[in-house]
């Protein structure tokens, strides 16, 4: 499955079905928050009431213990107020936290299944902001929702039943104040939300480019970039402030309008109130009390509109991560075990790659037999398709036509789990993670003894330098080893795949940090291990694949010869090309 355009699109109009089972755990907590705060907003707007009988009542007829009353009326009030808040906050922040916590473990999972081919068509800065700053948002968005969804406009609307309980004729101007408060909040919300999106896609241009930018900062060095590079991330940054300006100055524009508006209701309350007053149609406490209700409609709609804001910004979110949750992993795994039984361990038959997106076949056609045991070099240029003939063989990447066989069986009808741990990698870039030099080693065999990794990093011949560091086995590896150099994280790489004892061992260009005695002692090493694995080098230097027991030639992903390095020197021009380029004819006794 291709992840492009359109099928964001496709999947958005699905309205999120990936992530509304999450919600089911948390539909207790997601009922019981908007009813606790429903609960505190009839609390809220019976406050306005006691406040009218304090005035009209108690303090106009001066009866101390009606205050009194109505004063611990008030504070009771207050006090249940605060529970019931803090109550519908917990169930809030359950329900979101909970949520947005099983998602995240949910996308991670989906992500480790994904296909070599769908991790370079979603990109890792994509994976990467939708575990962080999107799933953020979601958490975000679904806890304020929880609390003010319901609430906001609960209150709104009962204020303005309340204010007809006070007094009809003066209720009216609620009547008429709501609705344009409500046409000014949502048309600058209607207005701003667009611009919103905006500015979040100039944020997410400035996240790549500063991700970018840390990634290669020595390269950027290198080739005197600096200025350059702070001249377009100036650029970046000071389009974001002119959109962030744009929408706050029109998001701002909410709330002077707002208040005028409020305020001239709240003129027309006071003036008409004092007439009544006069009239004796209506009482103090009640004037107060019908400024108090609008008071609480102004800020409701204000926070409502906050609400609605946050909650596009979420919903897009959440529809990004649903896109990721809806791809399905294009790789469906057998049922198979691997036993490493008969004599040919590799087999690739009629092989065709093309990858996503892509016109030109990365691999055509390729056709060869290792059997088990042997030594097999892949040598070609830059470009060959080398990485990905090996990459095959673990099933990182599925044939477009043929098939790979392991072990007499077609990879795909073997479990993943089961394929791969017949396969000792070393990739092209070497991968440490924190941790000490035992836990590296034992990442592919977490039951490997202390002989058994000694052993690894003998045959990787990296014992000698593992002796250096302190602690030896027991050296602490910082982040993607950055407190080693690029030879000791290769022999590193190397180990970690010996210490798996796979009877397939693939060396991907692993040996291009290694000089060329040290690359020599390691290829004999793991000839001489036994049991002997079947070995792919993957290598652009001919001493390291010219003793090989068969050797691939490939060009522009064709397999253009296949031999022992003498035929192939003998009767194949690339490999020619390739060996005298390195080893010049004068040179040759």
């Amino acid at each position: 499955m291709c992840y492009n355009k359109s099928t964001m699109d496709v999947k958005g109009n699905k309205r999120m079905n990936k992530l509304k089972p999450y919600l089911k755990p948390y539909l207790k907590e997601m009922i019981l928050a908007p009813l606790f705060k429903l609960f505190e907003a009839i609390l809220e707007l019976l406050v306005p009431l006691v406040m009218a009988v304090v005035i009209d009542k108690g303090i106009g007829n001066r009866d101390t213990a009606l205050i009194l009353q109505q004063g611990a009326i008030l504070i009771g009030l207050g006090i249940v107020g605060v529970v019931v808040s803090i109550t519908a906050q917990y169930f809030a922040a359950k329900a979101a936290t909970g949520f947005t916590a099983d998602v995240r473990q949910a996308l991670f999972s989906k992500i480790q299944y994904f296909s070599f081919s769908q991790l370079d068509a979603i990109g890792n800065d994509t994976l990467l902001t939708r575990l962080t700053s999107d799933m953020n948002l979601v958490q975000s968005g679904l806890n304020i929702a929880l609390r003010l969804l319901l609430r906001s406009p609960f209150i709104v609307g009962g204020a303005i039943v309340m204010a007809f309980v006070v007094n009809v004729e003066m209720a009216w101007t609620f009547v008429i104040t709501v609705p344009i408060l409500a046409v000014v909040v949502f048309g600058i919300i209607y207005w701003t939300i667009p611009m919103y999106r905006r500015v979040q896609g100039q944020l997410d241009r400035i996240m790549r480019l500063v991700h970018e930018n840390l990634l290669g900062v020595r390269v950027i060095r290198a080739f005197n970039r600096e200025e350059k590079e702070i001249q377009t991330f100036r650029e970046n940054t000071e389009a974001l402030n002119q959109a962030q300006q744009k929408v706050s100055g029109l998001s701002g524009a909410m709330n002077p309008i707002t208040f005028v508006i409020v305020n001239v209701a709240l003129i027309v309350i006071l003036y008409g109130g004092a007439i009544k007053v006069d009239t004796g149609t209506l009482t103090k406490g009640e004037v107060i009390a019908l400024t108090n209700y609008m008071s609480q409609i102004l800020v409701e709609l204000v926070k409502f509109a906050n609400l609605v804001v946050t909650m596009t910004k979420s919903l897009a979110s959440a529809e990004r991560i649903d896109t990721i949750l809806s791809i399905e992993a294009d790789m469906v795994e057998g049922t198979k075990e691997v036993h490493p039984e008969g004599e040919v361990a590799v087999a690739f038959n009629d092989v065709t790659l093309t990858y996503q997106g892509d016109q030109n076949a990365a691999l055509n056609h390729i056709s060869f037999t290792a059997l088990k045991g042997q030594t097999i070099g892949v040598i070609g240029g830059t470009g060959s398709g080398k990485s990905s003939l090996v990459n095959m063989i673990p099933r990182f990447y599925d044939a477009t036509k043929g098939n790979v066989e392991v072990f007499g069986e077609d990879v795909r009808d073997y479990r993943l789990a089961s394929l791969r741990g017949a396969v000792g990698m070393v990739l092209q870039k070497a991968q440490l993670f924190r941790g000490t030099i035992a836990d590296n080693v034992r990442f592919g065999n977490a039951s490997a003894s202390s002989e058994g990794l000694e052993h690894a990093l003998d045959v990787a011949q990296a014992s000698e330098f593992v002796q250096t560091k302190e602690g030896g086995l027991e050296y602490g590896i910082e982040q993607n080893g950055r407190n080693l150099s690029g030879g000791q994280k290769q022999r590193m790489t190397i180990a970690r795949a010996i210490a798996k004892q796979a009877p397939i061992l693939i060396l991907d260009d692993s040996a291009s940090a290694l000089d060329f005695a040290t690359d020599a002692k390691l290829r004999e090493a793991i000839k001489n291990q036994m049991p002997r694995p079947t070995t792919f080098i993957v290598s652009q230097r001919a001493a390291s694949v010219q003793y090989a027991d068969l050797i691939l030639v490939l060009d522009e992903g064709n397999l253009v010869g296949k031999g022992t390095h003498e035929e192939l020197l003998a009767n194949n021009e690339i490999y020619q090309e390739i060996y005298y380029s390195q080893f010049p004819k004068e040179d040759e006794a």
